[in-house]
């Protein structure tokens, strides 16, 4: 079986002595054509990993600044279809920079899970993140996406017992995704850097795929301050934020990469 780009990066990354800046933008916001150039921006100031948000009516996990991207990219058109159909785009020009596409499971479950694997996978995404699908329940997705080559990529928090960590890194593929306190995406003033350090050096100590820190990294500070104990961190809400006041596509190419090049920096300093 081929190494996955997931895998391929994050082997890159270790040998290198890097960690991983994985940026997440909402599909469709600040506007349909931005999307894909904005992707490319990222890849060009220094992303590893691309996360591509499907927009959801009701992203429970979210905070109001990724709640109301969604809202506006879904006023826009933005469904599953658009988003396999960006990333395509995408990888006509970008065949390394691996995609994952983090969403929520109703999209999903409606296309079927067969499908949505074979149909994504096709279109170059190399991993999903489901925020509302418990590990307990992912016995036939896990089966459907390990048969097409996507990588299920699982969430651990704060909450999660070591029991139920033993589990979600059993079944991860690709990366585990640390959410670094107990709230919604975007609330910076709840991380604690210490608490989530010694929670993640856990983690990583028994992990068999790389464990990535996110929620709350708004900034190269705060990236450099998570990626420590991590071997990666992801940020999110202070992108989407930038991008929201974005009014054409080279305005949004233009911050994104003003946005995530002092991130980078951090990191590699």
């Amino acid at each position: 079986m081929p190494v996955s780009r997931l895998d391929a990066r994050f082997q890159r990354l270790r040998d290198a002595q890097r960690k991983a800046l994985i940026p997440f933008i909402t599909a469709g916001d600040p506007s349909l054509e931005a999307t894909v150039p904005v992707m490319h921006a990222l890849v060009e100031a220094g992303a590893d990993v691309l996360e591509l948000g499907v927009p959801f009516s009701d992203p429970m996990a979210d905070g109001p600044t990724i709640q109301r991207s969604s809202e506006r990219a879904l006023a826009r058109g933005a469904g599953l279809r658009y988003v396999l159909q960006a990333v395509a785009e995408f990888r006509s020009r970008d065949s390394d920079t691996p995609v994952v596409l983090m969403g929520y499971l109703n999209p999903v479950e409606i296309h079927g899970y067969a499908r949505f694997a074979t149909e994504a996978v096709a279109a170059g995404v190399d991993g999903i993140l489901l925020v509302d699908l418990p590990p307990e329940e992912a016995h036939e997705a896990n089966e459907a996406f390990d048969a097409a080559g996507l990588a299920l990529v699982l969430l651990a928090s704060p909450t999660t017992s070591d029991a139920r960590a033993d589990t979600l890194l059993g079944l991860a593929r690709g990366y585990l995704y640390y959410v670094s306190f107990a709230g919604v995406t975007g609330a910076s003033d709840l991380l604690d850097h210490d608490a989530a350090g010694a929670r993640l050096q856990a983690l990583r100590a028994r992990a068999s795929v790389p464990v990535v820190a996110g929620f709350g990294i708004k900034d190269a500070g705060s990236a450099a301050a998570m990626a420590r104990q991590a071997d990666g961190v992801v940020v999110g809400s202070a992108l989407v934020s930038v991008l929201a006041q974005a009014t054409t596509v080279e305005d949004a190419v233009q911050a994104a990469g003003a946005f995530l090049a002092p991130l980078r920096q951090a990191l590699d300093a």
